[in-house]
């Protein structure tokens, strides 16, 4: 474990020599799952030799790491998530990122999950029983530290065997064009999108719903942060969709028996105030645009289906990959710039 500022960028130092290039596998955990703001509170790094774990919740100074990633090919696996905890934590992004799980992917492996592509590639068996761990915690325990070594000890093996295998299949500039777009993706991402109560199941309510799972939105985030707990461990957004149908017909929620008194307080008191809205004040639902199809767009819809699904079996590959459904329908209603939204490779397994 890396502890203190000088160690760290005296191990890095030593990575790699001058001229050759910067090279490295990398991870992180956070405890996203333990408390309510997420915090970066491990980074596991290798160079391929020595293979090290970084404590950022003891080192006050990470720019030597981010300096040393600024100009480094990384490897990862999965990659959107540590992308987005670099961004956040060390405000960079390494300019090149190669996923692993994008490249077995594109070999036709159907199983990608990190172990499933250790035992796959390296003929070795991970144990999962950290993944659900407290990594703030200090200090680790010997199986959390193996834990967290393993996810970056089999990376850079396995980049080399996945490497070859694409180069072999003729995969592999469809490999680095669609790590380069994940990259670009999550370079883009809106840190803190608008409306975050908006959730999944909000769409088909009418303003009284919205404004009452505002409100109980809203009263759940204030717990959590009281609490310092995840939001899901008040009450999961299934839940808050259920108090809010309860509410509209007139019933009284069923609120958990474990839930202490204040906290029943306070959800009334979130109740009271969202029905004491005026309805001109109301959120409003979102209407997106509708599609416009014309008689010829389900016939053009159909074609490119078949033609992806014909490529995907040809190739012994997810379908998804050469173009999703939206991108495709998209297409097929011959919007602007639908083309777009597919990568030359994929552009030229269509024929687009």
């Amino acid at each position: 474990m890396i502890a203190t500022p000088l160690e760290l960028s005296e191990f890095l130092s030593q990575c790699h020599a001058e001229g050759e290039e910067v090279l490295c596998a990398v991870d992180t955990e956070a405890d996203s799952l333990h408390r309510y703001s997420e915090s970066l509170c491990l980074v596991q790094f290798s160079d391929g030799k020595r293979h090290v774990l970084i404590d950022p919740l003891a080192i006050d100074d990470l720019s030597s790491l981010a300096d040393y990633l600024k100009s480094a090919t990384c490897w990862m696996h999965g990659a959107d998530y540590d992308m987005h905890m670099l961004r956040q934590n060390l405000d960079v992004i390494p300019p090149v990122v190669f996923d692993t799980q994008i490249g077995a992917r594109l070999l036709g492996v159907r199983k990608f999950g990190y172990g499933d592509l250790v035992s796959h590639y390296m003929d070795v068996h991970l144990e999962k029983g950290s993944q659900k761990a407290d990594w703030a915690k200090r200090p680790l325990t010997p199986v959390m530290a193996d834990y967290a070594l393993n996810d970056v000890v089999y990376l850079l093996p396995m980049a080399e065997k996945i490497t070859a295998e694409l180069k072999a299949a003729g995969r592999y500039e469809w490999f680095v064009e669609s790590c380069q777009a994940a990259r670009t993706k999550s370079m883009e991402r809106v840190v803190e999108k608008a409306d975050r109560w908006r959730i999944k199941g909000s769409g088909k309510l009418e303003p009284r719903g919205l404004n009452m799972l505002k409100a109980l939105w809203l009263w759940r985030d204030e717990e959590a942060a009281q609490w310092d707990r995840p939001s899901f461990m008040v009450t999961g957004n299934k839940q808050l969709l259920e108090w809010v149908s309860a509410i509209l017909r007139g019933d009284t929620p069923r609120l958990p028996k474990h839930f202490r008194t204040n906290r029943v307080k306070r959800f009334n008191q979130a109740v009271e105030k969202a029905l004491a809205i005026a309805d001109a004040d109301m959120p409003q639902r979102i209407r997106g645009e509708r599609r416009r199809k014309d008689k010829g767009f389900d016939e053009r819809l159909d074609a490119l289906i078949a033609k992806r699904n014909q490529c995907a079996s040809e190739l012994d590959i997810d379908g998804s990959l050469i173009g999703a459904r939206a991108a495709l329908e998209s297409l097929a209603a011959q919007e602007d710039g639908a083309e777009n939204l597919f990568l030359s490779w994929q552009r030229e397994l269509l024929g687009i």
